[in-house]
């Protein structure tokens, strides 16, 4: 059984609870999502597994996931990047963001999301239980992709896009 950290509008730890329950009652919890970028600029997005249990089949960042209870974020995220693309690589923390977007499933995401970032020219390995397909993209890609087609990308996604992309043009 999975575990997420309940915390409150400033990510201070309220609690755990089972991964499910806290989705289907909407509970704050913290979060993560990387973006990897290659040597040439472009951005790794992922197509979720259409078994995920919410947003399968949608477009997204390189990696998404919760820390478990007592894992610090960075150390969680550079573990499921790991995991889900068998991409080692160091992340520096972003920016952090609230958000909450109801699914047709009746879950809830509401998240805390830490936003890390890293550059890695590795080619990805993924994990099948995860990722039914990848693509590097430009920011001017992923930017179009997601305007012409918002329905297509996860809600996380579409808010974080166009601060990840400012955030790594002042590096």
């Amino acid at each position: 059984m999975e575990y997420v950290i309940l915390v409150d509008e400033n990510d201070r730890e309220l609690g755990t609870m089972e991964k499910m329950r806290a989705h289907e009652a909407g509970l704050l919890h913290r979060a993560f999502s990387v973006f990897i970028f290659d040597p040439e600029g472009r951005l790794l997005i992922h197509r979720r597994a259409d078994e995920k249990y919410h947003c399968g089949g949608l477009w997204t960042n390189t990696c998404c996931s919760h820390p478990r209870p007592g894992e610090d974020v960075k150390l969680a995220a550079e573990r499921r990047l790991r995991e889900e693309m068998g991409i080692n690589c160091t992340l520096q923390p972003a920016f952090t963001f609230v958000y909450k977007a109801v699914f047709d499933n009746g879950l809830t995401e509401h998240e805390f999301d830490h936003v890390l970032v890293g550059f890695s020219g590795e080619q990805p390995k993924p994990d099948p239980a995860e990722v039914s397909a990848w693509k590097w993209v430009s920011p001017a890609e992923a930017l179009s992709e997601t305007g012409a087609n918002p329905a297509g990308f996860t809600p996380w996604f579409r808010l974080s896009l166009a601060k990840v992309l400012n955030w790594t043009s002042r590096l």
